[in-house]
């Protein structure tokens, strides 16, 4: 009998710590992060808006024939769609290294679904996209997919009916070269407008956020495990299939550099919770932290080699993928131990 209260008093001595270790945690550098990106992307969001309504003013008064324009303002056309793609670069990238944190905050997840992951809702009946396009001619793109596709897709010509048609040597070298034709401005003006608002939207959402150590651990056991599905976009990409690929997005920024940039978030909301896990097991601490960083340098020295000229295979990006899934999972893993020992709820 002694024997089991004894048991039982260390257990509730165990919980009583784990519980105060838990409040103990400082997370606010997490919601300092997202803010700080979330800043300079609304920025990037109103230099888009700002670049697109200019471009759709050069067209309206052109009276949308686009060849015409071409012709006799190529200088302010060329600012307009350079000043619009320079903001969308900027806006990825940075989207790119708070995924993390927004896709695995379930109060945040919609905006990664609008912002940089939701599908059509031709393509997702269920879970794509849900707001539509409403452009100034009057035509409706009923659930599109997610913003930064359509204005990639738009800025770049990959999606012909976002396109006007018409070819343009916007970096004058005399050659056509991929990605030069001129935009439907109506269609690139329209997703401009809804990316900058939801960018707004994003900020005031994590503005009132207060991240806690459930909603650390889920953006760790839901984004880690994600490698395969990138690695598969970048399979199929033009990073590796050249002119073969049929993706309309993914087409200016490796794929890699995504992954990179994911994992670099995700790394940056483990070394928030590191002493939480370190007080309950210091050695899985330092194999989930190694594991992370050993994860991202992986994808970090493939990404150097494609940036060297180096163009792999889809076989070779099969493998890769492969391998880093099977590290994300194992880290993973982890994780979730370390969570179940902290009585930390998860998501099934």
């Amino acid at each position: 009998m002694k024997t089991l209260l004894a048991a039982l008093a260390a257990l509730m001595m165990l919980a009583a710590s784990v519980a105060q270790a838990q409040s103990d945690v400082d997370l606010n550098a997490i919601k300092t992060y997202l803010m700080d990106n979330a800043g300079v992307l609304q920025e990037n969001g109103a230099r888009l808006q700002a670049a697109a309504e200019s471009y759709y003013m050069l067209v309206d008064g052109a009276g949308f024939d686009y060849a015409t324009l071409w012709t006799q303002q190529r200088t302010a056309v060329i600012t307009a769609l350079l000043e619009a793609r320079d903001a969308w670069l900027i806006a990825s990238p940075l989207y790119e290294q708070v995924e993390g944190v927004v896709a695995g905050t379930p109060s945040l997840a919609e905006f990664d679904v609008i912002l940089d992951a939701g599908a059509s809702g031709e393509d997702d009946p269920e879970g794509g996209v849900m707001f539509d396009l409403t452009l100034r001619d009057g035509r409706v793109l009923a659930r599109p997919g997610n913003l930064f596709g359509v204005l990639e897709s738009t800025l770049w010509g990959t999606r012909s009916d976002y396109s006007s048609g018409v070819p343009a040597d916007i970096n004058l070298n005399s050659a056509l070269e991929f990605g030069e034709i001129l935009p439907d401005a109506n269609v690139l003006l329209a997703a401009a407008e809804t990316f900058a608002q939801y960018t707004r939207d994003l900020g005031a959402a994590g503005e009132a956020w207060q991240p806690t150590v459930e909603d650390a651990f889920t953006a760790l056991v839901v984004m880690v495990p994600t490698m395969s599905e990138y690695f598969g976009a970048w399979r199929d990409s033009r990073f590796v299939l050249g002119d073969a690929s049929e993706q309309t997005d993914f087409v200016v920024i490796s794929r890699l550099a995504d992954i990179e940039d994911i994992l670099g978030g995700l790394i940056v909301v483990y070394d928030n919770v590191r002493p939480l896990v370190s007080g309950a097991d210091s050695a899985q601490d330092a194999q989930i932290y190694q594991g992370l960083q050993d994860l991202r340098g992986y994808v970090a020295d493939l990404l150097v080699q494609e940036q060297g000229g180096r163009v792999f295979t889809p076989e070779e990006a099969d493998i890769f993928g492969t391998e880093a899934q099977g590290r994300a999972q194992a880290i993973t893993g982890q994780i979730a131990q370390v969570a179940a020992l902290l009585n930390i709820a998860l998501p099934e």
